[in-house]
């Protein structure tokens, strides 16, 4: 996994919750059939209101047309990201959407574990709010070393909470691959 993950941010308001992630409606789909997988991206974050999507810019889709993967690899959330139910496919449908890191203010807990437990993406947390600093499109570097993110597109740069061993954890697949790797089991 890079230390250095670059792309296109997709920008997110306060409170975005499982349901909005993937959609119940979605949840039949077979995980281990390629092809079935692939519909949990086409269908990610397909919740949000369109209103809503794509905050501050608005109306931006997260997938286009008949697509399963999107072009924005890195969501810039507010707080409480993740919220509603325990749903495991939450992160797995972002990940297979092509979503490498999501950084927000903060994260419900069972979304955080969910996507650090099956290893699908890395939950950063913000030193400040920057789903109002950042739009979506921008392009976005982050040192996941450095504990920063820089906006290429307008320049600036914001730092993050430090991962631990978080990034290790993902690194690994998840963390039963973590502890097999790190002989705990």
């Amino acid at each position: 996994m890079e230390k250095i993950i670059k792309g296109k941010a997709y920008v997110l308001g306060n409170n975005i919750d499982t349901d909005q992630i993937i959609p119940a409606e979605h949840l039949v789909y077979s995980t281990s059939i390629p092809d079935e997988l692939k519909m949990y991206g086409h269908f990610a974050l397909s919740g949000v209101p369109i209103d809503k999507a794509g905050l501050p810019n608005g109306n931006i889709p997260f997938i286009k047309d008949d697509k399963t993967e999107s072009e924005f690899t890195i969501i810039i959330g507010g707080t409480n990201f993740g919220c509603g139910s325990s749903r495991e496919h939450a992160p797995l449908a972002l990940n297979v959407a092509g979503v490498k890191a999501i950084i927000a203010e903060s994260y419900a807990r069972i979304f955080y574990r969910n996507s650090v437990d099956g290893g699908f993406l890395i939950p950063i947390e913000s030193e400040e709010k920057l789903n109002d600093k950042i739009k979506t499109g921008d392009e976005l570097e982050i040192d996941l070393i450095k504990n920063l993110v820089k906006n290429n597109s307008n320049k600036t740069e914001f730092e993050l909470k430090p991962l631990g061993s978080v990034f290790e954890i993902v690194e690994s697949g998840g963390l039963f691959n973590y502890a097999r790797k790190n002989q705990m089991i």
